[in-house]
Parts: structure tokens; sequence; C-alpha cells
């Protein structure tokens, strides 16, 4: 089976697709799937884009709303996580996955499914020590701490995906597993992403969480973007018992969707023949969901996961044969995802703007559905209770505009937060809003061809290869409005060409700001933008 896997999408549908049915001209035959690694921005209007945590400048509607109104579909079956540029209403209302439009599926807070028998996992958001602890507490409409905090990773969705023990075909997160970078070319990494160092050399760059999560399940394949970097690397894991066989986990990340960049990657996977061709839910996931339903926490109190310490009566929360065939009756023996798409807003007309759209906080019928089939209680609803009660909500509203992290407590068993580089990231920076009347620049070019690490074994020349790059792109990502925003004549490169390092003297140049309050240098660095469209970041903390 051939597999798409793509970086950070930053709401480029047509783009990735027109470069799918490229690769397909070009390659052995028709892509299967295609995996989205996060910031996929499904955003169906105007008030999505106020949920989306950007800057106002940099909310642009890009093609999504297309195949939410059903003008396109998109051509492959699409599975996609959230990062943390996202229109956090729109999947909120999804919180155990669902479609955002046909053909299109979010897998959730965090997820499992199967298509064609390969198991198919994932976590949505990017990891913050001082938010990991407390529950799904955020609701629209967001102030400007809960904008942010609603895409950070909690530990009950880490806990929850712990809990299964069976094999993970592949695991996807938009922030990297920490570590992970010290088993591929490291060298040339911090060659390409010289601004990583710090973090790579004090083991901080990177997920605790998602590290976890690849010790506990080491799955065949896992993807990452975030980072903006193409990098492969080969993890030999410790065998549990002796005579068991040694895994190993092929890990890839991704660039984001941009000309001459590596966003895209095709692989070939070995599938079961006999499997159905339609996306199903994984039993044992559904099972652990019900089973960990009254663990969930929709206040922003701090928590901890239970665990054999005395003080829990259950810590066990893993799926046993019983209660798996309890649900598999539930279901009829039925785990075919049914295709229940609904539009539950209003989506983006070009002709009418409204700029005044107002945020609501939807219960979305999928989930409905979903919750009532599982004997489960919808998250939203509970939040909503919990609002009326309460009035969470509109205590948060009144809270003023402080970070979350200003604490200097670490509310984490993490004792690192490190969804933040401590050094400045030309690909993911926070440009000053105050400075409208200039232009944006964001993001320097460099050569994203990584190598994939040459492993001692045998398995070194097929790992290489099944990373190989793919840089083949369609007409559209050579030369298109956003693209010349930064060159005037319009000087992207031809289709199948390099871009030119240039010297960047047509673009104009800005101020970054640190991607970390801590440590802010003497000198302001500069940087030249080569895509004026894509912003980098939110804000100093968030970025990666």
């Amino acid at each position: 089976m051939r597999v798409a896997v793509a970086g950070c999408c930053h709401g480029e549908l047509d783009k990735i697709y027109e470069t799918l049915a490229l690769a397909e001209r070009r390659g052995p035959g028709p892509i299967d799937l295609l995996l989205c690694c996060g910031d996929f921005q499904a955003v169906r209007n105007e008030a999505d884009l106020r949920c989306m945590a950007v800057p106002p400048k940099y909310r642009h509607m890009q093609t999504f709303y297309r195949y939410y109104s059903g003008e396109k579909k998109a051509p492959v079956l699409t599975i996609f996580i959230g990062g943390n540029h996202e229109a956090s209403n729109h999947l909120q209302e999804l919180p155990y996955g669902g479609w955002v439009a046909p053909n299109i599926y979010y897998l959730g807070l965090a997820g499992v499914v199967k298509y064609r028998g390969i198991r198919i996992g994932g976590i949505s958001g990017i990891f913050k020590s001082h938010d990991y602890r407390k529950g799904h507490f955020e609701c629209p409409p967001y102030n400007p701490a809960t904008i942010r905090s609603i895409y950070h990773v909690r530990n009950i969705e880490v806990y929850k995906l712990k809990q299964l023990k069976q094999p993970m075909d592949i695991f996807l997160s938009h922030d990297w597993p920490r570590k992970i970078y010290h088993y591929g070319n490291k060298q040339q990494l911090l060659k390409t992403k010289s601004f990583f160092r710090q973090e790579v050399e004090n083991n901080t760059l990177g997920s605790p969480a998602a590290s976890e999560l690849l010790e506990h399940f080491k799955p065949t394949y896992w993807f990452s973007a975030h980072l903006h970097v193409k990098f492969a690397a080969l993890m030999q894991h410790q065998a549990k018992d002796k005579g068991q066989a040694a895994k190993a986990t092929k890990f890839l990340a991704l660039d984001k969707c941009l000309p001459h960049r590596d966003f895209l990657q095709v692989i070939e996977i070995e599938h079961d023949p006999s499997a159905p061709e339609y996306l199903e839910y994984d039993i044992e996931w559904l099972t652990v969901l019900r089973a960990t339903d009254d663990l969930i926490n929709v206040t922003e109190r701090l928590w901890n996961m239970p665990e054999n310490n005395g003080l829990h009566t259950r810590w066990d929360y893993s799926a046993t044969e019983e209660a798996m065939n309890k649900v598999l009756e539930i279901l009829n023996h039925d785990l075919k995802v049914p295709c229940n798409f609904s539009i539950t807003a209003a989506c983006y007309d070009p002709s009418r703007p409204q700029t005044q759209m107002q945020l609501v906080h939807r219960i979305n019928p999928q989930t409905t559905e979903f919750c009532a089939q599982l004997g489960i209680t919808d998250m939203n609803v509970r939040l909503q209770r919990a609002k009326e009660e309460h009035h969470l909500c509109g205590e948060y509203e009144q809270q003023d505009d402080v970070e979350s992290n200003d604490s200097g407590e670490d509310r984490s068993e993490y004792n690192t937060d490190t969804s933040a580089l401590s050094s400045i990231n030309p690909d993911e920076i926070m440009l000053d809003e105050e400075e409208e009347d200039e232009d944006s620049i964001v993001s320097t070019h460099s050569d994203m061809n990584t190598p994939s690490v040459e492993p001692s074994s045998d398995q070194a020349s097929d790992f290489s290869a099944s990373f190989s790059d793919v840089r083949i792109l369609p007409g559209s990502m050579v030369v298109s409005s956003d693209d010349t925003l930064g060159s005037p004549d319009g000087r992207e490169g031809k289709l199948g060409e390099a871009p030119e390092s240039g010297d960047g003297n047509d673009l104009t140049e800005l101020p970054l700001k640190r991607l970390s309050d801590e440590h802010e240098p003497e000198q302001r660095k500069k940087i030249k933008r080569r895509n004026q469209a894509i912003y980098a970041a939110v804000d100093d903390d968030d970025a990666a």
C-alpha cells in the first residue's frame, strides 16, 4: 500500500493534493492514504480564523473550506492530527475524532484507527509542562491564554494511549519525541538548523510525552512535523524478553508545505489484502475510551493519573478480551467508521465575507452519535454543564492577558518545558503585530535534503531508500500569488529546479522576537522570507 505523509499543511490542501496527483503520474501506482502531521488548519469560516493562534495578519482562509462545503472532495482518504496552528473551535467539536470534510478524518485529541489492516495512532497538539496535568477546560470564545493552551497535550491522552497493548504500525505526533535526534544524522540536522544545537546538546528538544509513547509502542513508523525540517532516524529498541526480536522504529519528520521544501514523502507499507478498504475503529482503543470515561477532567485543576501507589482503587484500564467483546456486541460487530459528516457551521463565501461572525461552542452530531453508541459522555457536554454551573468560561475570559507559564512552578512530572526553543528558529518566529505597516519576513532558505541515518546493520540501504527525497511539485507550487509577495519579479524557480539562494536584497527585513523570554539576545538577527503568506509562529513560547 502506498502511503503519503505530509508535514505541516498550513491549509494548503489544493497544493498537497496536486502534488500527490503528480507523484501518482510519475510513480508506480496510486496513493492509497494521506497522513498529515498537524497544523492542518481545517478553517471553515472567518470565526474559525479567529480561533487560530496566529497574529491577525497571518490568518488566511486557504483552501480547506472548499472541501468542507462540498465544492471539492479529497481525492484520497486523508487522516490528520492537530498541531499548534489550528482552528481550535472546529477540532474541539471532535475530541474523539471524526470527519471534518468528506474523506478527511481527524484522529481527535488522541486516537487509533485501522485502514486495510494497518493500525494508525496519533496524538494532537504540542507539549507544555505547565498545562500537561490540567483538564480540557478551554471553550470558545477563547482568551489570549486559552487560545494557546487548548492545543497543549494533556496527561489523560497519554495515559489512555499507554493502556494499549497491541502492536502499533504507525504513530503520528506534531512535535518530535525527545532524544530522537540521537538516532539520525544529528550533525546534518545541526548543520541545517544550527539554532537547535543548545536544545539537542541539553536533550530538551522535543516532547518527553511523545518520547514516552515511542518507548511504549515501539511502532514500525513514527511521523512528525513542527520543526520544519526533513529528518530521518532509525531507533533500535531493546527486546523486553530474551528470545524476542528487538523492534525498530523508522522515524521521519517533514517540512511545511512550501515550494522546494521536503513536505511530502511516499512510502510503501505492507497491508492485509483481506482487510476492508474503508476506515475502521480500533476495538482496543474504543474499549479504553469506554473504561476511562470517568477520568475526563474539564476543569483547570491539576491532577495526576491513577497509578499503583496505594492511593487509587484502580490504575489499570487496559482492555481485556471480555471488555472488547462487550464493545463489539454494542457495535453489532461492525467497526466501520460511519461516513456521517455534516456541516455544523456556515461555510466561507468569498463574495460575502463576514468578519463579525459569532463564536459558538458547538456540539457536533458526529460526537453525539459516537458517544451515545459507545456509552460515554461528550467532553463538550460536560464542559457546557460545568460552564453553566460554575461560569467557568466567564472566569477565564476575565483573566488578565498573562501567559499561563509565568509561574516558576513546574506543574508536570516532566521537569522541563520543551515546546519552545531557547534560541532563534527562523522558520517559527513571532512577528511584532505593532509593525503592521512593514512587510513581514520569516524564513531563510536552507537545503532540507537531510540524509537518513546510516545504521550499521543490513537495514541501512532499505531504510535510506524508503525515505528518499520527494521534490516533484505541481505548477501551482512553483509560482502563486502568495509565493511572489516577497519577490516582485516572481522568481521562485521553475518546476524541478532548486531555488536560488540569493542575497535577499529584494525582500524587506524585520527584526525577530525570541522564541523564549529567557536569554534575550543583545542584538536581534534579521532573516529573509520566501513566502509571506505562510505565517511562522504564535507566541514566544509556543513556537517551534
